[in-house]
């Protein structure tokens, strides 16, 4: 019924750091700009906010002064933005090179909830080679965090690249399919959202804050003057074809009104129904009209065409 959230993405980029500069000083600055960073979301009251990949490294730093950075800041910034989480009543997502007891590292997003506890931690499954060959070891899953609003997956950068890790997530059935990255993806973007049927939230470091229905649609960006968006998502919806639906839509708008929203956004064949109302989600809706859900028309269509198939 109605999940309304709101979801800010921060497009930023760490600025340069002076390599000889101690590395509290660095660490000072850094948790300086994330603070002005995040200030600039804190008046829209989001449920979310999505920080970019590596957030909190400087972009300047070789590789040897990164690692050094990371071993001395240990949780200063962990400590900062859970704060921030608990202060402000909000989650949190901080991505940024983890340092395990063993030793090893990962390229990880913790995600922090309106307590100011990490209630998941997703390790990027698909490293860039580069990665790798730095010492950063690949993730062995994907995960999914149970939130008050919702159930939220994690992907990072050269993720977007791979149908393994999309195919985990289209199984798992995320509402929401949280981005952090330094590359856009271009249209696998859309593509990830709609094969996952989830609202997409994409931080990228640089270039600024996307956010993208479950049909593939783009409802918020930054923009050239202002590296973060905030806007309101719902929740509460379904996705149907056309095929064999239309009457019973006809139907369901007829009886609900301004009470339902059927979203086209055209060429697809799918339309997105979200509840307006409180008192009944889209899901009984559908129930209510007998809707054949997207999924259930592709795997009716899949064995229809398995009885027609010449063997």
């Amino acid at each position: 019924m109605a999940k309304k959230i709101k979801i800010s993405v921060i497009g930023s980029r760490v600025p340069e750091a002076d390599p000889s500069a101690p590395i509290q000083t660095v660490l000072e600055t850094v948790i300086d700009y994330l603070r002005g960073q995040i200030s600039q979301v804190l008046p829209d009251k989001p449920d979310l906010i999505v920080l970019p990949e590596m957030c909190d490294q400087p972009s300047n730093f070789a590789v040897a002064k990164q690692f050094e950075f990371y071993r001395l800041r240990g949780n200063r910034v962990l400590e900062f933005l859970s704060g921030t989480a608990r202060e402000h009543h909000c989650h949190i997502t901080y991505p940024a090179i983890r340092c395990l007891a063993d030793g090893t590292r990962r390229n990880s997003v913790q995600f922090i909830d309106r307590r100011g506890e990490v209630i998941a931690v997703y390790d990027k499954y698909h490293p860039t080679i580069g990665e790798n060959e730095a010492g950063i070891l690949s993730g062995t899953n994907t995960v999914v965090a149970e939130c008050d609003f919702g159930r939220v997956g994690f992907a990072i950068c050269f993720d977007l690249n791979f149908d393994e890790i999309r195919c985990k997530y289209v199984a798992a059935r995320p509402d929401l399919m949280i981005f952090c990255s330094a590359y856009h993806g271009g249209l696998m973007q859309a593509y990830w959202a709609y094969s996952g049927r989830m609202f997409f939230a994409a931080a990228i470091s640089g270039i600024g804050g996307f956010i993208l229905s479950p049909v593939g649609e783009l409802t918020a960006k930054s923009t050239n003057y202002f590296n973060y968006v905030t806007s309101t998502v719902n929740l509460d919806y379904v996705i149907a074809h056309l095929d064999y639906n239309w009457e019973r839509l006809s139907a369901m708008r007829a009886k609900y009104g301004s009470r339902v929203q059927i979203f086209d956004p055209g060429y697809l064949g799918s339309v997105l129904v979200s509840s307006e109302a409180d008192d009944i989600s889209a899901r009984d809706m559908a129930r209510e009209f007998n809707l054949e859900l997207l999924n259930d028309y592709f795997a009716r269509s899949l064995a229809v065409q398995a009885r027609h198939r010449k063997r």
